[in-house]
């Protein structure tokens, strides 16, 4: 096929622009001891993947309207050849077993112990860490009452998986809003509480980052410590793969203080289904309300970033295998994609 000269000047000019804007992720010394993470929805989902999957590495983690570990995976289809049939299956759990209930055909929510079991499997196959570098982790979990995406039933079980993995009750804050929808909580931002709909985010006069952050890290510090937005290229983090559904550029907010000085703690926040730049440019990256108590308290916040596709329309983490029959370890493309970021993080200068 032919390109018009013209056309061809415009497409070689948005190119460059694009990649100038993108610059190398820094190195920036951070604290890999500190390591956490958090997500809504789909990335509700991840972050809890990458918790378990690498639980030598995070120390906590933020569960809004998402469910249990490995709840979309298929048990009993490891040997089926034709990974087309296993991913449909699994679509199919996903849909009706992870974010509603369960019907009588379908079956309920999948139980805590067999997850478990399923866990504690790929950690004896050393797929993925120990299950009992848990037992130390913070946990928070968020449902509401108004979310019919991801119900109640489905984020209890996750609740309940932590308990079955060895984490103490005593680590895990749950919170169960009386109104909230399908969204991530605000004090001042998004559409009125209980109203489902992008962009995800509902002023619910509750400061939902800070309630994340401070029921991993502790008591939070208010200021007016500053920070910047970085656009970075994701590129070189995702060689290797033949695909990982994963954006060019992702965003990294830098702290004042941690862009002067090394010891910073790492969260990485994972968007929800439709979330992303792609769709909603740096809305729920900005208007989470992540970054005021990040540089406050001296933490680097990692947003990286999916891209729709076929096997992934609206741009959603990867909780259910489109990726590959190994996406819920270590070396799952994503996974390992945001691995390789925060490994770039904690490196000094």
């Amino acid at each position: 096929m032919r390109i018009p000269c013209a056309l061809a000047l415009m497409l070689i000019a948005a190119c460059c622009t694009r990649a100038s804007a993108a610059e190398p992720l820094p190195k920036l010394g951070a604290d890999d001891k500190r390591i956490s993470v958090s997500g809504l929805s789909s990335g509700a989902y991840m972050a809890g993947q990458f918790q378990v999957a690498y639980s030598k590495l995070v120390i906590g983690a933020g569960i809004v309207a998402g469910g249990p570990y490995g709840c979309a995976y298929t048990p009993g289809l490891a040997f089926v050849p034709v990974w087309a049939l296993v991913l449909g299956l699994n679509v199919d759990r996903a849909q009706n077993r992870c974010m509603q209930a369960g019907g009588w055909f379908s079956g309920g929510v999948p139980s805590a112990s067999l997850l478990a079991d399923e866990a504690k499997s790929l950690a004896e196959r050393d797929r993925i860490d120990p299950l009992a570098d848990l037992a130390s982790d913070k946990i928070y979990i968020f449902s509401g009452a108004n979310d019919d995406t991801v119900v109640r039933a489905v984020v209890e079980r996750a609740d309940e998986l932590y308990e079955q993995l060895g984490v103490p009750k005593s680590n895990i804050t749950f919170v169960k809003h009386e109104k909230a929808a399908h969204a991530f909580i605000t004090e001042a931002e998004g559409l009125a509480c209980g109203v489902k709909g992008e962009p995800f985010i509902e002023d619910c006069d509750y400061d939902q980052a800070k309630a994340i952050l401070e029921a991993i890290y502790g008591r939070l510090r208010a200021g007016s410590e500053g920070g910047r937005f970085v656009t970075f290229d994701q590129t070189p983090f995702l060689s290797g793969f033949v695909s990982t559904g994963m954006a060019d550029e992702g965003v990294v907010y830098i702290p004042d203080s941690c862009a002067n000085e090394a010891g910073c703690a790492p969260h990485v926040v994972f968007h929800g289904c439709k979330q992303g730049r792609e769709k909603l440019g740096d809305t729920f990256i900005k208007e989470s309300g992540y970054g005021p108590w990040a540089a406050n308290n001296r933490i680097i916040l990692l947003f990286p970033q999916i891209q729709s596709s076929g096997l992934n329309p609206n741009g959603c983490w990867d909780w259910w295998g489109y990726t590959g029959r190994r996406f819920l370890e270590r070396d799952a493309p994503q996974m390992a994609a945001v691995r390789k970021m925060l490994s770039t993080l904690t490196q000094q200068r």
